[in-house]
């Protein structure tokens, strides 16, 4: 049974998912008018809820369990130039692309998904662009769907003592079922909640740990005490067997000598930033915003959230080390010190609430995930090639048995309760920054960017994240770096050569390039 405790935890987060859940049921009407509706809101999202909206959905439980898990295992180094990477491709995504694929996607048949305005963009008559986009999409979310899934399964076994599996397949139920009803205008609104929650139980967990640890002085003089814990340039690594950390006879956790983190491998993780470029949940939150004169307020709030809440992150995983060093000895359980830190602080029905942070980071993520991949199935391959004259109620209709079947295949991924966060988030994000990041920025941007070029960019980008992956990488050295720079790279080269190879684009497509750059309806 559960202790008082315990209980004041689950109250908390039972009101917050009962809040969630209303939010859902008042946008189910609305949702179940259009397709359009249903799948980009209308265009109807204000400024800040399409702000709050495209960083909750992407930070996910990735946010505060992942890169906390990072530091706390590692150190400062890897987790530090990462939020770096993600902070400077978070400013540059909603400087550049915002407004100009707002307006694209308008001019270029009203484009409500993504793979819709690829095709759309190159006025392609067999949907060639958009099915490799919808295939695309849907392995990589089913990706992202699973480690969202693999959060909550981990948040709840480790706040309540009970089976993993049981808790990740209820986790995944309850947010299979609000996306299901409620659409995007509910993914959207509770995104904005969410976000909040997200960025209070950040900075509280924070503000406590300093003051537990008495101020950062002493925080940064204990962390010291780990060979290149606090680092640049340098990485902590842990003395592990069987992937336990082992222990000194003290019981105070071993590190071996510090590791070198050279300029090849900051570059690397400066990489993560090229992602953002290619996110199709955060692209869609642009194209959903009202008026994109509202763009430059999204951006702001976007960019301030976005480094505090990074930098909060970072933070909890070095306090968490330097509080309890012997607590998380695997690079898994690490990815549970934020749990940690806010049920050792705060009073219970307060650390209800910042768990509910981890719960909302992860529906915040999952529906957009799945909401997208389903709508990529519906619009892209259903509506455009299986059943061209299919009626709106028949799309919607697809569109929710599509989102089950990813469920129930992000499910089974899931299962592995040793799966670690950062690891399986790392490889989806490389996949639709390799994917789409080129193409998008060199359609919006390139005129004489072909439909062969575009065809050319994806395949060549999203298969060169398995190929070096799988093949390259482990040969080590020079090549053990991330697989979203060199598949970005190579995704560039391959859209400029083929278009530069094949026929310039038609009138009609050179037309429309230019009245995006000035559209602003």
């Amino acid at each position: 049974m559960m202790n008082a405790d315990k209980v004041q935890i689950l109250i908390a987060m039972c009101i917050y998912i009962s809040v969630v859940i209303a939010i859902g049921l008042y946008y189910a009407k609305r949702a179940s008018q259009s397709s359009q509706n249903y799948l980009i809101g209308g265009r109807s999202l204000g400024p800040w809820v399409t702000a709050m909206g495209a960083e909750a959905s992407d930070m996910s439980g990735w946010l505060l369990m992942g890169l906390p898990g990072l530091a706390y295992w590692c150190g400062l180094s890897d987790a530090f130039w990462t939020a770096i990477g993600l902070l400077i491709g978070t400013y540059l995504n909603w400087l550049f692309v915002a407004k100009r694929l707002r307006g694209y996607s308008k001019i270029a048949s009203d484009s409500i998904t993504i793979p819709d305005f690829f095709s759309n963009r190159f006025k392609e008559n067999k949907k060639i662009i958009s099915t490799i986009a919808s295939i695309f999409i849907l392995v990589f979310f089913t990706v992202y769907a699973a480690s969202c899934f693999v959060t909550v399964g981990k948040l709840f076994s480790t706040l309540f003592n009970s089976s993993y599996i049981v808790m990740m397949v209820l986790g995944a139920i309850f947010v299979i079922f609000y996306t299901f009803i409620g659409g995007f205008l509910a993914e959207s609104a509770s995104d904005f909640m969410q976000g909040i929650v997200m960025f209070i139980s950040l900075v509280a967990v924070l503000f406590i740990g300093i003051s537990k640890v008495g101020g950062v002085s002493s925080l940064i003089n204990n962390a010291k005490t780990i060979p290149g814990f606090l680092d640049f340039f340098g990485i902590a690594q842990p003395t592990v067997a069987d992937g336990v950390q082992q222990l000194a006879t003290t019981g105070k956790p071993l590190f071996g000598e510090a590791g070198k983190y050279g300029l090849l491998t900051i570059i690397s993780t400066l990489s993560w930033g090229l992602g953002y470029f290619g996110m199709p949940h955060v692209l869609l939150k642009f194209m959903a915003i009202e008026q994109p004169s509202k763009l430059k307020l999204s951006r702001r709030v976007a960019t301030i959230w976005c480094a505090i809440s990074l930098t909060a992150a970072v933070a909890i995983g070095i306090i968490g080390r330097v509080l309890y060093p012997e607590a998380l000895l695997t690079k898994s359980t690490s990815e549970s010190v934020f749990i940690l830190l806010s049920t050792e602080f705060l009073i219970p029905i307060f650390a209800g609430f910042v768990m509910a942070g981890i719960l909302a980071a992860t529906i915040s993520s999952s529906d957009s995930y799945l909401l997208i991949s389903a709508s990529a199935f519906s619009k892209s391959i259903y509506h455009g090639i299986m059943k061209k004259d299919a009626s709106d109620k028949q799309v919607l209709r697809m569109t929710r048995i599509t989102l089950l079947v990813i469920s129930a295949i992000a499910i089974l991924i899931a299962l592995d309760e040793n799966s670690v966060i950062f690891d399986v988030v790392s490889f989806a994000w490389a996949g639709f920054g390799a994917t789409f990041g080129p193409l998008m920025l060199f359609s919006l941007f390139w005129k004489r960017t072909t439909r062969a070029g575009a065809i050319a960019g994806m395949l060549s980008g999203g298969i060169m994240v398995f190929v070096w992956d799988g093949l390259i990488a482990p040969i080590g050295g020079v090549f053990a770096i991330y697989e979203l720079l060199p598949a970005f790279l190579i995704s560039c080269i391959a859209i400029v050569v083929v278009s530069l190879l094949t026929k310039e684009p038609s009138d009609d497509v050179k037309k429309e390039f230019e009245l995006a750059k000035t559209f602003e309806g």
